[in-house]
Parts: C-alpha cells; structure tokens; sequence
C-alpha cells in the first residue's frame, strides 16, 4: 500500500525527500538565527538581536511552507531534529559572515532541487521554488549589505553602536 500511494503522489518521491531535508536545513537555519539573536542581546547589539530574531522566524516559516507543500500534494513531511547549533561568537562581524554562509549553503541547495525538478519533469514543485529562488537572493544581499557595514565603519567602540543602529536599514524595501 505504501508504494501505491507514494506512485499516487504530484511531486516526484526524490524531490519529496530532498524537500524533507531542506525542511531539517530551514529548521537548522531558523535555530541558527535565534543563537545569534541571543548573543547580540548579551552584547548590548539590539538591533542586530531584532535582525537575527526576525530572521529565526523566518526561516521556520520558510520550514512551514515547504512542510505544508509536500503534505498538501500527497507527500509526508516530516518534522526535523535540530542539533549541533553554536552559540559562541567572537564578534558581530564574525556572525554577519556565518550568516552569510548560511545563506549561501541554503542557496545552493534550493538551486539543486530546482535542478534535478528540471530533470524529473517535476513543475509543479519547480514553480513552488521560484519563491524561494528569489527570496535567497534577497537574504544573500541583506546581508552583504550589513558586511559593507563594517569595511565602511569598522567594528569596535562607538562604531560598532552605530553599525548595530544601521541594521533595521539593510533590507532592501
């Protein structure tokens, strides 16, 4: 019965498998984020405590909807464990590029389900990941954005009050 439903699905049983794993990496990410929103809020870094809470929720939302997609089109989604999460820094500049590599991981690997969606003739789930094509660009910029940040005002003392003050401005509107 289990293969019978599984052939009865309206995305590919590889692509419903590889989006399971990109739910553990938004779940990943998502924790990732609350980790550094809790180390700038020990530092005194308010506005990059908000960023990086902002941030955590929207990669568990990222979660959701890929979750809801499979579900929604017959598939299982399951819910993901999450370990292995650091929570020590030495600075907020270090943490801004450890986002960024984040970023950039979760990039490559919605890119590689578009990929092999494009191979297994999978549309309906390539079209859902357009969303998300677009979105990691945004979230790469925002934070090559915060990045310039600190070539332009460096990081220590006063400047880097005011760097953590720039950040709600990073977003591109």
């Amino acid at each position: 019965m289990k293969d019978l439903v599984r052939q009865k699905l309206s995305i590919h049983v590889e692509i419903m498998d590889l989006l399971n794993e990109q739910i553990k990496k938004e779940a990943h990410s998502s924790s990732i984020y609350l980790a550094m929103a809790s180390w700038c809020d020990h530092n005194a870094l308010d506005y990059s405590a908000e960023f990086f809470y902002e941030q955590s929720l929207e990669e568990r939302e990222h979660m959701m909807k890929i979750f809801r997609f499979i579900n929604d089109n017959g598939g299982t989604a399951y819910s993901p464990e999450v370990s292995t999460i650091n929570h020590e820094y030495n600075s907020l500049e270090e943490i801004f590029e450890t986002a960024l590599d984040q970023e950039i991981k979760i990039t490559k690997s919605i890119h590689n389900i578009v990929f092999q969606c494009r191979k297994l003739q999978d549309l309906t789930t390539e079209n859902f990941l357009q969303w998300f094509v677009h979105e990691q660009m945004e979230e790469e910029q925002t934070i090559r954005r915060a990045l310039e940040l600190f070539d332009l005002m460096g990081s220590e003392g006063l400047a880097l009050k005011l760097l953590d003050e720039r950040i709600p401005h990073i977003r591109k509107k």
